[in-house]
């Protein structure tokens, strides 16, 4: 295995701390300073997703996503050299779900550019 290699997977099992315990400065320690996120959901279709670019932006997002009452599970992770995509399951107290598939691109092991898609219980 060559050093690229070695160094071009994500920590996934950071991640899923991350996730777990809702802790947005650790999630964000796995991002580029650069990295863009788009973002599909109820609000942002896909003729005009969400855009965020730079840390400073994907803070203030997960910051928001992680401070709401919710259980966050890492689900059906795939990986490859410089890609990796998951679900993430959410549950807020009242039984209501969250479903967020997230696909990203990988730099140096690192998030570069991720593209995330969410569904609500309606």
């Amino acid at each position: 295995m060559t050093d690229q290699q070695a160094t071009s997977k994500l920590d996934l099992e950071t991640l899923n701390r991350a996730y777990e315990s809702r802790d947005a400065e650790l999630a964000l320690s796995l991002y580029t300073d650069d990295a863009g996120v788009c973002i599909v959901d109820r609000n942002n279709t896909p003729s005009s997703p969400r855009e965020l670019h730079g840390k400073e932006e994907i803070d203030e997002y997960l910051r928001d996503v992680f401070s709401r009452d919710t259980t966050h599970q890492l689900e059906r992770e795939i990986t490859a050299k410089d890609r990796v995509a998951f679900n993430v399951a959410c549950q807020y107290p009242d039984g209501v779900r969250v479903l967020a598939a997230e696909s990203m691109e990988l730099r140096e092991g690192k998030v570069a550019e991720q593209v995330e898609l969410v569904a609500w219980d309606e």
